[in-house]
């Protein structure tokens, strides 16, 4: 692989934000995306009392390689873990919260009514609080989606993360189609919608831009666009830094063909707190 280029470092600052946050998780026994999957953003976010909770526990059931959360058996459902959750964002005074997990194949609903009862909670807290939740794809399941649903979220995201060609590689236990199904149904019941997905696994440009043309298709309203960044030794390595010109390329033309707002670019994520 070639030299890491200099868009692709990012300088590490820590303040007391970051220690709070860290040991407010530690005594609350909650999981941040920000932690398991090693986010490059981690100490930019947790400054800013950005925080990303991961529910269900911190290992996942599937094994995709470009991912840094632990995969194997996860341990029972925590159900006190919304009202954790809950009182955590107290007190942070966060005012916008994402809420993602690890995939949960084992269990009966995907783990479709924990999210539910976090975002029941947080808005038991204050309805005045928005909250996005990033799902797995529950395999499909409409009566699970179901269950998200009637919670009521301000907006749901599901990413595709990589192009179809690289699903063999990346996702193995995932399928294309149904993530894109799982977007078309969100979008039917009237939800905002975001995904997204990674650049430099060994995707070549007809194949984004047609991923990007399947995303309008169901209507998709957010589209967030990263550099792929190998998050521990025996993850799948880096086929390509992608150069800054080429993100402001990708975002132009989602754009043009219907996003209504793309963000493009080496450290975007879509578990970031973004600008709606």
């Amino acid at each position: 692989m070639e030299k890491i280029p200099p868009w692709v470092k990012k300088k590490i600052s820590i303040n007391e934000n970051y220690h709070y946050i860290k040991n407010l998780l530690k005594e609350s026994g909650l999981h941040t995306v920000c932690e398991s999957a090693i986010c490059p953003n981690i100490y930019e976010c947790f400054e800013k009392k950005h925080v990303t909770f991961m529910i269900l526990g911190d290992i996942c059931t599937r094994n995709c390689k470009f991912c840094g959360v632990k995969k194997g058996i996860p341990e029972n459902v925590d159900k006190k873990e919304p009202e954790k959750i809950a009182i955590a964002i107290e007190k942070l005074g966060i005012k916008y919260a994402i809420i993602t997990s690890v995939t949960r194949d084992d269990l009966p609903d995907g783990g479709a009514s924990q999210f539910a009862e976090v975002i029941k909670k947080i808005k038991e807290l204050n309805e005045e609080i928005k909250v996005e939740v990033l799902i797995p794809d529950f395999k499909g399941n409409l009566k699970n989606l179901d269950i998200i649903f009637s919670s009521k979220p301000d907006l749901i995201s599901h990413n595709l993360e990589t192009v179809p060609s690289l699903y063999p590689i990346i996702r193995p236990k995932s399928n294309y189609e149904i993530s894109l199904n799982v977007l078309y149904e969100i979008k039917k019941k009237g939800f905002l919608t975001k995904s997204g997905f990674m650049l430099g696994l060994g995707e070549k440009e007809n194949e984004i831009l047609e991923v990007m043309k399947n995303l309008r298709k169901v209507n998709c309203d957010f589209l967030v666009i990263g550099q792929y960044l190998s998050p521990l030794k025996n993850s799948i390595s880096v086929k390509e830094y992608v150069k800054p010109e080429i993100f402001q390329k990708y975002r132009e033309i989602g754009e043009k063909i219907g996003f209504k707002k793309v963000f493009a670019g080496t450290f975007f994520r879509t578990s970031y707190v973004l600008e709606k």
